[in-house]
């Protein structure tokens, strides 16, 4: 046998992106100009630009297009961002379970999460969570479009997401069970303070306090609505769900919120719904969970899990 080892030389083109190329460019995509990316990073502008050009080479062309103030992808920085942000996105996630494959070290889960749950039903569990793993700090990546976190997920964001059940997931999924929603009428209403449900069609010449489009829930009150059959009314736009509730049980109009984020010292305004308008909150994930994700699903688990209401229109995941 020979003792002399046989090298394999290199083929051209075939070395791997360098990754603090890849970050250095989408950095400064985010921050739009190379001189705010630097100072992102904590590196020098020259030192910047080089990366930047290097990662130019690699592909072959440009990857942005310097403008009169900053900078913008060009056609093929556009067409490869996704799948960039996913590559770094990967890569941190590889370190992580790196670390915790053994079970904790001291490191950061990774919570992606629409803000409506933060408020109704994240509060608990976090400070569980930071009473019993301190080593492990969560950081939250709150989406206000549940597609837009599916998207995210799917590309490698978080260790876990926390949202409606994505339809056609081929990831892990764990259901969190069913919540409700609910409307809260102004208190001159007709039908405010009374004790059964409601029909959502009978408030069709309502006006309601409604969503910014650019919260999630907007969509999922227009589709509620819409299988009742009206298009709302539209008295107060607002992207905050307290300050819906607030709006309408200060007189203003009406709005369709899920139940859990109805203040306890509202609960008496609201009225549910028949027949009810739910949706099925869940867990999710793009790959096998680490032993951290684990942890904070079960202590998910621990909150009581309602089954779907009979005769349920369920909302969808995105």
């Amino acid at each position: 046998m020979n003792d002399k080892q046989t090298l394999i030389p290199e083929q051209p083109g075939t070395e791997a992106v360098n990754l603090r190329h890849l970050r250095a460019w989408v950095t400064v995509v985010d921050e739009g100009s190379v001189t705010a990316g630097a100072r992102r990073l904590g590196v020098s502008q020259p030192a910047l630009s080089q990366q930047l050009r290097a990662l130019e080479e690699f592909f072959g062309n440009r990857l942005l297009e310097r403008l009169r103030r900053g900078v913008q992808p060009t056609p093929l920085g556009r067409a490869l961002l996704g799948d960039a942000r996913g590559a770094l996105a990967a890569a941190d996630r590889l370190t992580r379970q790196a670390r915790t494959i053994a079970g904790f070290d001291v490191g950061v889960l990774e919570v992606a999460t629409l803000p409506t749950l933060v408020d109704s039903m994240l509060i608990d569990p976090l400070r569980r969570w930071q009473e019993e793993h301190p080593q492990v700090a969560i950081q939250l990546h709150e989406f206000a479009l549940q597609a837009t976190m599916n998207e995210s997920v799917a590309m490698g964001i978080g260790d876990l997401a926390i949202g409606v059940r994505p339809p056609n997931w081929s990831g892990p999924v764990v259901s969190l069970g069913w919540e409700q929603f609910v409307v809260v009428l102004p208190p001159n209403d007709p039908l405010a303070g009374g004790g059964g449900p409601v029909a959502l069609r009978e408030l069709a010449d309502r006006n309601w306090i409604l969503y910014e489009p650019s919260q999630g829930l907007a969509d999922y009150v227009a589709t509620a609505c819409a299988l009742a059959g009206f298009r709302p009314r539209k008295a107060v736009l607002t992207s905050q769900v307290q300050a819906a509730v607030r709006l309408a049980a200060a007189g203003l109009g009406a709005v369709l919120v899920p139940s859990a984020n109805v203040p306890e010292e509202l609960a008496h305004t609201a009225r549910t719904l028949d027949p009810p308008v739910a949706w099925e909150l869940t867990v999710f994930a793009r790959s096998t969970l680490s032993a951290p994700a684990a942890a904070f699903v079960e202590l998910l688990s621990n909150r009581p899990a309602p089954s779907v209401p009979a005769h349920a229109v369920v909302l969808p995941g995105g």
